[in-house]
């Protein structure tokens, strides 16, 4: 019984030690801006209320705005889902918006459906790849950058990650975000996607 109670000891041990590590990882990403030249910004989809951007979201859509606007790449793409609006999808709202801004309606794709990171990128890189293209730009809060980025690195994409600006929040709550990342991120290596 003391064996069984020392390596449970060990294993949980390592396994917070690999999301401490992670987490770093994360933090490091969070507040890396790599924009560079690519096919296609890809922003992450947020919350949408009844047709208009969140906050988060419509600083995400204005920072992808900023990178087109700079011409590192020729289209957006926006993601996400109804999120249980029987009207709007985030990855609609989010087109709305930049055409308000006034991105041309052609240069946006969008991709209504995922209601998580791991279905909005899964569905991202499928038209991506549809569209014959290679690389993208990631546009989300710091945090959530790294997993994303991963993703579709992992399907063979160049991605470079672009957070949105945001004030450093700091703290506890910060590497709560980076935990919770780590999670997540462990999880999808394991097939549990989220």
């Amino acid at each position: 019984m003391r064996k069984l109670i020392v390596l449970v000891l060990l294993l949980a041990a390592a396994g917070a030690t690999h999301l401490f590590s992670l987490a770093r990882s994360i933090h490091r990403q969070s507040v890396s801006d790599e924009a560079a030249p690519a096919d296609l910004i890809l922003v992450l989809g947020a919350a949408e209320y009844r047709g208009r951007p969140s906050p988060v979201y419509r600083a995400r859509l204005d920072h992808a705005f900023d990178l087109y606007e700079r011409r590192l790449a020729p289209r957006i793409l926006t993601t996400g889902g109804a999120g249980g609006d029987p009207f709007f999808t985030e990855g609609g709202v989010g087109r709305s918006y930049l055409i308000s801004r006034g991105v041309p309606a052609e240069d946006i794709v969008v991709e209504p459906e995922g209601a998580t990171t791991a279905q909005s990128v899964t569905a991202a890189a499928e038209i991506m790849r549809r569209m014959g293209l290679r690389s993208c730009i990631v546009v989300s809060d710091g945090y959530h950058i790294y997993r994303a980025k991963y993703m579709l690195a992992a399907q063979g994409f160049r991605v470079y990650g672009s957070p949105r600006p945001a004030v450093p929040q700091g703290g506890w709550r910060q590497w709560w975000l980076y935990l919770r990342q780590a999670a997540a991120f462990t999880l999808w290596r394991f097939g549990l996607a989220f």
